[in-house]
C-alpha cells in the first residue's frame, strides 16, 4: 500500500489482485452468498477511496480488517432493511387448472394421430410456423402439410365428439 501511496500502479493492482480472495473468505462467512462479491467490491472501492489516510508506518492488515469490518456492518444493516414481508394467504393466485386440462386434451387427442399429421399440426396450430416453414422442417411438401392439418383436425374432431358422447 505504501507503494501505492507512492503512484506504483503495478504493485497496487497486485495489492489488489491479493486481497481480494481474502475478502472473498472473510465475507463469505459472515454473509449470504449472494451478497459477497458485491461487498467484495465495496471493500475494494472503499479501500481506494481510502488509500490516502494509510499509515505505512503501521501493519496493514488490521487496517484492510477495519475497512472490511465496516463494510459488513453496512451489508447487515442493508440486510435488516430488506427484510422480507411474510405472505398474505389470501394472495390471489390464478388458477391454471383449465389451460393444463386444455393442453393435456391436446396432447391426448394428437396422440391418436398419425406422426406426420400430429408434427404439423403441432407446428403450425400451437407453435405458430408458416405452412410452408413447417414444410421446411418436416420435408412434408407444403400441399402434403395442408392436407395432413385438414385430415388431422378432423380426425382430432371426430375423437373428441367420441369422448363427448361417452363421457356424457
Amino acid at each position: 500500500m505504501a507503494a501505492a501511496q507512492k503512484g506504483d500502479g503495478m504493485r497496487y493492482r497486485r495489492l489488489l489482485e491479493q486481497i481480494r480472495p481474502w475478502l472473498k473468505r472473510y465475507f463469505g462467512a459472515r454473509l449470504p452468498p449472494a451478497m459477497v462479491d458485491d461487498a467484495v467490491q465495496d471493500t475494494l472501492v472503499a479501500l481506494h477511496e481510502k488509500r490516502n489516510s494509510y499509515d505505512p508506518t503501521r501493519p496493514f492488515g488490521p487496517w484492510l480488517v477495519a475497512i472490511a469490518r465496516y463494510k459488513w456492518i453496512d451489508r447487515l444493516r442493508a440486510l435488516r432493511r430488506s427484510e422480507a414481508l411474510p405472505i398474505s394467504d389470501d394472495i390471489a393466485i390464478e388458477d391454471h387448472g383449465a389451460a393444463v386440462q386444455r393442453a393435456t386434451t391436446l396432447e391426448k387427442l394428437l396422440a391418436e394421430l398419425k406422426p406426420a399429421q400430429a408434427e404439423v399440426i403441432r407446428l403450425v396450430k400451437v407453435h405458430g410456423f408458416s405452412v410452408e416453414e413447417a414444410s421446411a422442417k418436416t420435408g412434408q411438401s407444403v400441399s402434403l402439410v395442408k392436407v395432413n392439418i385438414h385430415r388431422g383436425i378432423t380426425r382430432m374432431m371426430i375423437a373428441a365428439q367420441r369422448q363427448v358422447q361417452l363421457d356424457g
